[in-house]
C-alpha cells in the first residue's frame, strides 16, 4: 500500500498549456507520491503527453506550477529534470543500437581511468551490478542492443535512469509491442522501481495495463482532467468508461 500522508515527490498544479488557441491541457493537477505508479490514461490528443512534457522539461505550461518534493521549480529544459532526478523513458528508448549494454547505460556519462581513457569493464562491471538487482535474467552484455528483445531493452533504458539517481521516472507505453512475457519483465521491473521508493508516472491508453501495473489512474479527456481514481476501486469498464464519456463511475462520485 502506497504512504499517502507525506509530501508528493511530484505536484502538478493547475497547469495550462496552449498552443494557437487550442487548449492543450486546461487546468490539471495531479500528485505522486514516493513508490507509487500513476497511470496517465486518454485518448490520443487527451493531453496526457503534453501534461508531462511540462515536467519532463519538452514544453513549458503556460499557466501552474510544478513542485518536486514541496519545493517549487522552474524546469524549462530536460537538463532541468535531470537536476531534479526525473527521467524520460520514451516509446523509442533513445538507445544506440550498434553499442552494448554498458555503453548505453553510460552514453555521454562514460566512466574514465586515471589515465582519462575510457573505462570499458568498469562501466561493464557497473551494468551487471545494476542489471543483477534489477533484470537478474539479462545475460546479452556483448551484444548490441538491436540484437536485444523488446523487454531487454527496457531494461537497458530502465537501469541507465536508475544508474543516475532518477527518482521520479516518466515512462511512454512501457509495455507497447511486446508480447506477454515481455510485459511480465517490464511489470517485474516496475515493482523492483516501486521497492526503491521511486515514482513512476506511466502514459498509457491500454485501461488493462494501466489496472495491473499502476495505483492510481488519472484519466483525461479533450485537455481536461475527469478525475483521480485507486484502480483497485474501478474495472476496467470503469475506466474505459471515464476516457469516453468523460465522467467519474457513480459509485466514486461524491
Amino acid at each position: 500500500m502506497v504512504d499517502r500522508s507525506g509530501t508528493p515527490l511530484v505536484e502538478l498544479r493547475d497547469i495550462h498549456i496552449a498552443f494557437g488557441g487550442v487548449k492543450a491541457v486546461d487546468g490539471v493537477s495531479v500528485d505522486l507520491f514516493p513508490g507509487e505508479v500513476v497511470g496517465l490514461l486518454g485518448h490520443n490528443g487527451a493531453g496526457k503527453s503534453t501534461l508531462i512534457k511540462c515536467l519532463s522539461g519538452a514544453y513549458r505550461q503556460d499557466s501552474g506550477d510544478v513542485y518536486v518534493k514541496g519545493e517549487k521549480v522552474n524546469i524549462q529544459t530536460p537538463r532541468d529534470a535531470r537536476d531534479y532526478n526525473i527521467e524520460t523513458i520514451y516509446q523509442t528508448l533513445a538507445l544506440a543500437d550498434n553499442l552494448d549494454a554498458a555503453s548505453n547505460l553510460f552514453l555521454g556519462r562514460e566512466l574514465t581511468t586515471s589515465l582519462g581513457f575510457v573505462d570499458d569493464s568498469a562501466m561493464e562491471a557497473e551494468t551487471r551490478k545494476i542489471m543483477g538487482r534489477l533484470n537478474p535474467n539479462f545475460r546479452k552484455f556483448a551484444s548490441p542492443v538491436s540484437a536485444l528483445s523488446g523487454g531487454q531493452r527496457q531494461s537497458v533504458a530502465i537501469a541507465r535512469a536508475v544508474y543516475f539517481e532518477a527518482k521520479i521516472l516518466i515512462m511512454d507505453e512501457p509495455t507497447a509491442a511486446l508480447g506477454p512475457q515481455e510485459t511480465q519483465m517490464v511489470a517485474e521491473l516496475i515493482q523492483e522501481l516501486k521497492k526503491d521508493g521511486l515514482g513512476i508516472f506511466l502514459i498509457d491508453h491500454d485501461v488493462h495495463q494501466v489496472k495491473r501495473l499502476c495505483d492510481r489512474a488519472a484519466v483525461m479527456k479533450n485537455g481536461e482532467l475527469v478525475g483521480i481514481v485507486d484502480v483497485d476501486d474501478v474495472s476496467t469498464d470503469d475506466l474505459l468508461g471515464m476516457i469516453i464519456a468523460g465522467k467519474t463511475p457513480d459509485h466514486l462520485a461524491a
